[in-house]
Formats: structure tokens, sequence, C-alpha cells
């Protein structure tokens, strides 16, 4: 399977505020399921990684060796997709990095996106819209679920 993992999901291993579960649930996603996988992350993924303070970002970038991730690029055709799906969904224009994360994963031909995102991307209502674009569009069919759902 052809894993895409979108920014939220390495932030669990370094937080400190948020939910020790999550957090423990994304651990046992890079142990137990990430090496039996093809995993990717995008050069999006590099972007907001570099956004962080600086021992976060360090941190982020380290997931990408320690886990032998695979960078996938932002092209035009992502950049088009992505702005298909802004017109359906309608979210604000600081949220369009989420529109990439499964633009690039679907240009790419994922299986599956993986992310803790559930306000804009683990949410039904993208989801479908996601699906019926693709489907437009004669994209492969994407999974969109979080870590604790695989």
């Amino acid at each position: 399977m052809k894993l895409y993992i979108e920014t939220s999901v390495p932030n669990f291993l370094f937080s400190t505020q948020d939910s020790v579960e999550r957090q423990t649930i994304t651990k046992n996603f890079f142990k137990n399921i990430v090496p039996q996988h093809e995993a990717y992350v995008s050069d999006i993924y590099i972007l907001e990684a570099e956004d962080a303070p600086p021992e976060k970002q360090k941190q982020l970038k380290s997931i990408i060796t320690r886990y032998n991730l695979k960078i996938l690029e932002k092209t035009k055709n992502v950049e088009e997709l992505a702005k298909k799906y802004q017109e359906e969904l309608k979210l604000p224009e600081r949220y369009f990095n989420d529109l990439l994360h499964i633009a690039v994963a679907t240009i790419h031909e994922m299986d599956v996106i993986v992310s803790w995102n559930l306000k804009h991307i683990v949410k039904l209502k993208t989801i479908l819209t996601v699906e019926k674009i693709n489907q437009k569009f004669k994209y492969k069919r994407i999974h969109i679920c979080s870590p604790e759902e695989i």
C-alpha cells in the first residue's frame, strides 16, 4: 500500500500539548505500519516543517530519513486539482495546504492519505467531495483516514 503521510501525523510524535492517546497511536503507526508499506510525504510537508520553530523543524525533517519516506512534488496539476477541491469545499485560503496535500496524494496515485487533521482532511464532507471530483476527472480512488483507522 502507498501511504501519504500528512504533516499532522508526525507532529504527534513530538507534541507535548496534545492527546497522549493520539501520540501513542502515532508511535505505533510509525513503528508497525509505516515499515510495511511505501510511505511518502511531499514538499508541502517540508515547507510546513520549515515554518516550525528550529527544534520542531529538525524533528519533523528527521522523520523523513528515520522512516525512509519518499518525497513527492507539488506540480501544476496538483495546484489545479487543489483549486477544484477549493471551489467545492470553500475552505479559507489559509487552509489551502490541506487541499494541496490531498491533491499531491491523488496526482501521485497514493492508496491512502493518513492525517490527524479532522477539521479539514479526515472529514466526511472533504472525503465525499474529493471522491466526487476525483471520479469526475478519472483519478484513482483514494482513502482518507487517521492513523488509528489504519
